[in-house]
């Protein structure tokens, strides 16, 4: 009996270990996930980089930004797939592209796309980040009013 007790604890204290080591990592990706998503005013975690996406939404939200004129960072999760999962945790968002603008999350592709149709994404670039999209107009969101 001893030894049957023995044998289950020493099993629970080996699976707690595991899952503090987890949860470790995950708080560590999370604070390095955030850090990421800080050192740029635009920060675009994709399949593939700008020059050559490698599927079709991060090619949108590429060509978008590009429209825009915005400098963007990009991440590629294709090449490590701990930032791939890590980002998508993150966020608690299941797709790639994932979009930041000064620090938040925006959204991903269609959130982008319909943001840039609708003329918010002038805006949210503006007040939240300061950036003055190539496609302003309005003076009160970086442009110029007497085009």
């Amino acid at each position: 009996m001893n030894f049957l007790i023995k044998n289950i604890s020493t099993h629970l204290i080996r699976n707690q270990r595991q899952l503090l080591m987890q949860c470790s990592r995950f708080a560590t990706d999370a604070k390095f996930i955030e850090e990421l998503t800080k050192k740029n005013k635009v920060v675009v975690f994709m399949k593939g980089v700008p020059d050559a996406p490698r599927c079709g939404f991060s090619n949108a939200v590429v060509q978008i930004l590009n429209m825009h004129d915005v400098k963007f960072d990009a991440h590629d999760v294709l090449s490590d797939e701990e930032l791939r999962q890590g980002i998508k945790d993150f966020t608690s968002w299941p797709t790639i592209p994932q979009v930041f603008i000064n620090g938040e999350f925006i959204g991903g592709c269609d959130i982008l796309l319909q943001m840039h149709k609708d003329g918010s994404l002038i805006e949210t670039l503006w007040k939240n980040a300061g950036i003055k999209s190539a496609l302003a107009e309005d003076e009160s969101l970086g442009g110029d009013d007497k085009k």
